[in-house]
C-alpha cells in the first residue's frame, strides 16, 4: 500500500477530502495511518465514532483490492491530487477533491471552459438560452461543465454535443449510478466527448447535502460561470458564490422581475456579475478564451481561399480591432484599396466594422 493507494482507501469509505488533509497533518505520513493501531485511531479526537470504527472495520487490504477491482468493472478510472493528469484548475481551489472517478476523458484543451448552471424547474426560455449559449460555446472550442441535473444542466450537455463539442458533468453521487435516471442516454453521450466525474466513492447515492460539495467542483474546472436562471434560494447561487472565492468570474442572464426563476440571476447582476446577453460578453472577460477564439478563428481563416492583399489584411488586424488608416499604414496598401478590400471581407463574414472605422475578425 503506497500513499496514493492508502488516498484511494481512505475516499472510497467515504472520508471527505477535509477529513482526509486533517489525518494526513495528524500523522505526517499515511504510512502512518496505515499501520495505526485500532487504539492509536480511537484517540483521534476530530473523528466521529462512526467513522473511527469505520476506519478500524476497512483497514485491510483484501477489501482495498477488492474495491478497485469493482471501480475497474464499473469502467471507472481514479485520479489522485498525487498524478500527474489531476485537472491543473482543480488542483488550485481551496479543499481540492482528492480522488477523482472519471468515465470518459480529460484532455488539457478541457482547461479552457465555461460552466452553466441554473435551475432544474428551468422555463422554456431558460432551457433555449443555456443550450443556444452552450452551442455558441461548444463551437469555439470551449468545454462546457454542467452538473447533469434536469433543466439547465441538462441542455447545458446537450447543447454542447449537438456541436460535437466537449462537455464535462459533475455528479454529486457515486459513478455507478445515474441521477437523475432519465439522463441516463445522456450520461453515456457524454463519455464519448468529453468526462463524467465524481468526488464520492462507489455506491453513494445522491443526497441533498453532496451537491454543494459537488458546485466547487464545477466552478474549479472552469474558468467562469454563467447562470441562466435561478431563485433566490437556488443552488446555483451557491455555485457563484464559491466561483468568486475561488477567483472565477461569474455571469447571469438577466430575466423578468416577475418570474421566481430569474430572481436570482437579477440578484447576482446587481451584486456585481456580468449581465451576459451574447457570448462575447463572455469571451471579452477571459484572456484565455479570447486566446482559444482567435487561435480558432485565425485557423479558420487560414484555410479559405484569400487573396495575397486580403491575408494581410486579416494577419494585420488578427492581434486587435484597427482603424482602416492603421491598417493602410500597416500593410503599405493604398486606403481606397483597403476600404474595398476591407469591403468584400464584410461580405465575406471574415471581418466586422465597429464603430469609427474600426475593424476586426469576427468572433473576436
Amino acid at each position: 500500500m503506497n500513499s496514493r493507494d492508502i488516498l484511494i482507501w481512505l475516499n472510497s469509505i467515504n472520508m471527505n477530502s477535509n477529513t482526509i488533509e486533517k489525518l494526513e497533518e495528524y500523522f505526517g505520513d499515511f504510512h502512518l495511518l496505515w499501520e495505526a493501531s485500532a487504539d492509536v485511531i480511537n484517540k483521534i479526537s476530530f473523528l466521529s465514532e462512526y467513522s473511527k470504527a469505520i476506519l478500524v472495520k476497512y483497514k485491510d487490504k483484501h477489501y482495498y483490492e477488492d474495491y478497485r477491482s469493482k471501480v475497474e468493472k464499473s469502467g471507472a478510472k481514479i485520479i489522485t491530487i498525487f498524478d500527474v493528469n489531476y485537472p491543473r484548475h482543480l488542483k488550485n481551489i481551496y479543499n481540492p477533491p482528492k480522488v477523482i472517478y472519471i468515465k470518459g476523458s480529460l484532455e488539457i484543451k478541457d482547461e479552457i471552459s465555461i460552466a452553466i448552471v441554473g435551475a432544474r424547474k428551468a422555463t422554456a426560455y431558460g432551457k433555449w438560452v443555456a443550450e443556444k449559449f452552450a452551442k455558441e460555446l461548444a463551437g469555439l472550442g470551449i468545454t462546457i461543465v454542467s452538473g447533469l441535473a434536469r433543466g439547465i444542466d441538462t441542455k447545458a450537455h446537450e447543447g454542447a454535443l449537438i456541436t460535437k463539442g466537449r462537455t464535462i458533468a459533475v455528479l454529486g453521487n457515486g459513478i455507478d449510478s445515474v441521477y437523475p435516471k432519465a439522463n441516463k442516454t445522456l450520461f453515456e453521450k457524454i463519455q464519448n466527448n468529453g468526462a463524467i466525474i465524481t468526488e464520492y466513492p462507489l455506491g453513494v447515492q445522491p443526497l441533498p447535502y453532496n451537491f454543494p460539495m459537488r458546485n466547487r467542483i464545477i466552478s474549479g474546472l472552469s474558468l467562469g460561470v454563467l447562470v441562466v436562471e435561478a431563485s433566490e434560494k437556488s443552488g446555483s447561487l451557491i455555485t457563484a458564490q464559491i466561483a468568486l472565492e475561488q477567483g472565477r468570474e461569474v455571469f447571469a442572464i438577466p430575466g423578468n422581475i416577475n418570474s421566481i426563476y430569474s430572481k436570482g440571476t437579477n440578484l447576482l447582476i446587481k451584486d456585481g456579475a456580468k449581465l451576459v446577453t451574447d457570448v462575447d460578453d463572455i469571451i471579452e472577460e477571459i484572456t484565455l478564451l479570447k486566446d482559444r477564439v482567435k487561435a480558432k478563428r485565425v485557423k479558420e481563416i487560414s484555410c479559405l481561399n484569400l487573396g495575397k492583399d486580403e491575408i494581410k489584411i486579416v494577419e494585420c488586424i488578427k492581434e486587435y480591432p484597427k482603424h482602416c488608416d492603421e491598417i493602410s499604414y500597416q500593410t503599405g496598401l493604398d486606403i481606397i484599396k483597403v476600404n474595398s478590400i476591407l469591403t468584400i471581407l464584410e461580405l465575406k463574414g471574415i471581418v466586422k466594422q465597429l464603430p469609427r472605422k474600426i475593424f476586426q475578425l469576427t468572433n473576436l
